[in-house]
């Protein structure tokens, strides 16, 4: 199982499946390799691992700050790999991932960082300035580009561990050691796909004030290429919704790879939560980690308006704030230059003690896949107010399924329409109670745990092992 970014160090949905999955199939032995952002994080595992994990590889993608290369060696790279190299970084044509994979699999060179200050290098960036770039300076130009790839080219000479299957839980750099892995040892390889990863890459590439603006059609460009090679390898593409399956067609996934597998919940664990105290107050809950793609700050903007509407209304934000401890900070200080009271950050908690005593949940993401957070609070019986991104509004208003709506669906950062949302619930307790029923039906029927998980043991038996390991660049 590969994991870029989540399992084990950082709690939320994706990570929150990969334990499920894992838990739910003792029958087979798993190895996690894991992808961390950086080095301090190793070992610091949030999740109990399950006894049918054998094995963790961690690699973490701030290696590449440790790499010194050797200045001015030649290669003599042939054209197909010139041709590869290129192509990578944005010169036109798509990549040959098999001559990339074999050249840095090789011992030409000790250390990743002696190709990137080879004169091969050297020669294939210039050219790129020539024919794109012919206005950035070159220094700007090289430290960029080797801060781009050089953490890729140490992901690709990583050891990688043998097994029967190889499944990743994104694209990105999880998705190219799963390519690595089939292009190695010939196995089957399983890519699941929750949200797109090159859209939200894209997004947060936008933004970023790190990347200079002639730099981020390069870096976006670049993580495409990344998502490409995945969509090529992979033998089974696994989406959680509708929508998702045409984006990844849009992307050049193949049509024919793209099967739909939804997340699921069990919802007897969340019987009898619901009875909110009363005694007075309107409570609004939200499942999420405080970080930027889950536009905390709209949430906290879309309250300030509900407080002017429901005094009584209080928001409890409900998950772990040290992912980016500045932007929690940031959070914490728009919450007091709006003179907020009752936002109450409760970091990591158990979900099931504070879903009982919610009345309303709300979402304010700019990116999601399927979010789990949804569908606990609607195996609550609770009615969900969220923005109209990845599959919440299917799981929101359904696809045709005959069950009414189990909420509010609306544009992205628009804190206004979250706001009136929540403050028409508040005033029509029918409405409320309808639509937490709606979403209760809604999950009964289309996202069980049982489902979930027998989509994905059946999706296992069809690859299981069918003979010997083939010749491969490693044996």
């Amino acid at each position: 199982m590969i994991a870029e970014g989540s399992y084990p160090y950082i709690t939320g949905g994706v990570s929150s499946w990969i334990h499920t999955l894992i838990r739910q199939m003792p029958e087979h032995e798993f190895v996690i390799f894991t992808i961390g952002a950086q080095e301090k994080q190793r070992g610091k595992f949030r999740y109990e691992l399950p006894s049918n994990v054998v094995e963790v590889k961690e690699t973490f993608l701030d290696a590449y700050l440790r790499e010194n290369g050797t200045w001015g060696r030649r290669f003599r790279l042939s054209s197909d790999q010139n041709h590869a190299f290129q192509s990578l970084l944005g010169g036109g044509g798509e990549p040959d991932w098999r001559s990339i994979f074999d050249l840095l699999r090789t011992d030409k060179f000790r250390y990743a960082a002696d190709f990137l200050m080879s004169k091969d290098y050297f020669d294939i960036l210039a050219q790129l300035c020539k024919e794109r770039y012919d206005q950035v300076p070159f220094t700007e130009m090289f430290w960029t580009v080797r801060s781009m790839i050089l953490p890729l080219f140490l992901t690709i000479r990583h050891e990688l561990p043998k097994a029967d299957l190889y499944h990743s839980a994104s694209t990105g750099y999880a998705g190219i050691v799963g390519s690595l892995a089939k292009h190695l040892y010939g196995k089957p390889f399983i890519l699941t796909e929750h949200g797109i990863y090159s859209r939200e890459r894209e997004e947060e590439i936008i933004k970023a004030d790190w990347v200079k603006g002639y730099f981020k059609d390069l870096w976006i460009e670049y993580f495409y290429r990344l998502t490409g090679c995945a969509y090529e390898y992979s033998d089974q593409v696994i989406t959680l919704f509708n929508r998702n399956r045409e984006i990844e067609i849009e992307l050049g996934c193949s049509e024919d790879k793209i099967d739909i597998i939804p997340n699921g919940v069990d919802v007897n664990e969340y019987a009898g939560l619901m009875g909110s105290e009363s005694d007075g107050k309107f409570r609004i809950g939200a499942i999420v980690r405080v970080v930027p793609i889950k536009d905390i700050k709209t949430m906290i903007q879309c309250f300030s308006i509900v407080k002017r509407e429901l005094p009584e209304a209080e928001l409890y934000i409900m998950g772990p704030t040290s992912e980016d401890e500045e932007y929690y900070r940031e959070c914490r200080l728009l919450v007091e230059t709006l003179q907020l009271d009752d936002v109450i950050f409760t970091g990591e908690v158990k979900i099931k003690d504070f879903l009982g005593r919610m009345d309303v949940m709300l979402l304010t993401s700019i990116s999601e896949g399927q979010p789990l957070a949804l569908l606990e609070a609607m195996a609550a019986g609770l009615p969900c107010v969220t923005t109209d991104v990845g599959g919440c509004r299917e799981l929101i208003q359904g696809r045709d399924d005959g069950f009414g709506p189990a909420g509010f669906v609306v544009p992205v950062m628009h804190y206004e329409q979250l706001a009136d949302a929540i403050v028409r619930l508040s005033r029509n307790e029918e409405v409320l109670a309808e639509m937490g029923r709606n979403g209760l039906e809604r999950v009964s029927r289309h996202y069980t745990r049982e489902g979930f998980i027998n989509d994905y043991k059946r999706l296992y038996s069809n690859y299981e092992e069918a003979g010997t390991w083939r010749a491969s660049a490693s044996n």
